[in-house]
C-alpha cells in the first residue's frame, strides 16, 4: 500500500499550529504561522520542530521574538506576547517523538540537497558556456 504521506511529507501534528492565524495583514488577508515563518526566511516545519523541543516556556519566548520581528500584521505590534502565548498552546504536547524530529529534519535536508543540485547544474552550464564561447576564437586566425 502506498505511503499516505507522499503528498504531504510534513508531520500532521504541526498542522494545527502552522495553519493558525496570527492576524490580518494591511490588505485584510489572514496570515498564518506558516506564512509568517516563511516570510521571516525560516523553514516553517524545521522551526516548529525546534519550538517543540524548547518546551512550552521556551517556545513562547522564541515565538514572541519572532512575532516582534514580523511587520506585515499591524496587530502584532502591540499584542505579539499574547498571540505568542496563544500560539504556543497549539504546539504538540509532551516530548517530541523521533518521527516528528526526523520528519522536520528531512524537510530541511531535502531542500538543502535540492539547492546543491541546482547550483551544481548551474555551474556545469556556466563551464560549458565558457568552453563554447572561448573555443570559437582561437587558432584559426
Amino acid at each position: 500500500m502506498a505511503n499516505p504521506n507522499v503528498l504531504n511529507p510534513h508531520p500532521l501534528e504541526f498542522d494545527r499550529f502552522l495553519y493558525a492565524s496570527v492576524g490580518e495583514d494591511q490588505n485584510g488577508y489572514a496570515v498564518t504561522v506558516l506564512s509568517t515563518l516563511a516570510r521571516l526566511g525560516l523553514d516553517p516545519w524545521h522551526e516548529t520542530a525546534e519550538l517543540v523541543t524548547l518546551g512550552h516556556d521556551g517556545a513562547r519566548a522564541r515565538l514572541e521574538t519572532l512575532l516582534a520581528r514580523f511587520r506585515d500584521v499591524p496587530a502584532l505590534e502591540n499584542h505579539h506576547g499574547r498571540i505568542a502565548r496563544d500560539l504556543s498552546q497549539l504546539l504538540p504536547e509532551g516530548p517530541t517523538s523521533g518521527a516528528l524530529q526526523r520528519a522536520a529534519s528531512t524537510v530541511a535536508d531535502g531542500r538543502q540537497r535540492e539547492s546543491r543540485a541546482i547550483w551544481a547544474v548551474l555551474a556545469i552550464i556556466f563551464v560549458l558556456f565558457q568552453i563554447f564561447t572561448s573555443g570559437g576564437s582561437g587558432s584559426g586566425e
